[in-house]
């Protein structure tokens, strides 16, 4: 059993934390699917935000969504890419964290999530929080168990 020496770490604001919106690639919307796959393979990324024309977080869009949107009973139906719009396919199912949230809050929530969406109290698209920086956090105060 790890005892740590103090909790404190658990009730620290993930703002510190998050990879700042502007820093993030996302799609909007109103864009294609084209477009989205473009990004996601581009930046080499398993799924971006989608937001709205003023930054409101939507949803999520993976490559998954977008070659589910294109397959036809014999093949892929690539020229159809242009047509679809991200806001018909993307995810709008899954766990959102807001900026004033604890560590605690994040740790459970990114157990199943390898990242997670940060919003504010408007819906506003702050950022992202990885599950790599959380075990990172996790990862130091663990070693400090050793000084």
């Amino acid at each position: 059993m790890i005892s740590l020496p103090s909790r404190d770490f658990l009730d620290t604001p993930i703002e510190e934390y998050i990879i700042s919106s502007e820093k993030v690639a996302h799609v909007q919307v109103n864009n294609s699917a084209e477009h989205a796959l473009l990004v996601l393979t581009k930046t080499g990324y398993a799924a971006i935000p989608v937001l709205d024309s003023k930054y409101h977080f939507c949803g999520l869009i993976n490559a998954q969504r977008i070659t589910d949107a294109i397959l036809g009973l014999e093949h892929i139906e690539y020229e159809r890419l242009p047509e679809i719009r991200v806001e018909d396919i993307m995810q709008t199912d899954f766990p959102l964290i807001h900026i004033s949230e604890r560590f605690q809050r994040a740790l459970d929530l990114l157990i199943d999530q390898n990242f997670l969406c940060v919003i504010d109290d408007e819906g506003m698209f702050m950022g992202i929080l990885t599950r790599r920086v959380i075990l990172k956090q996790l990862k130091k105060q663990i070693y400090q168990l050793k000084k």
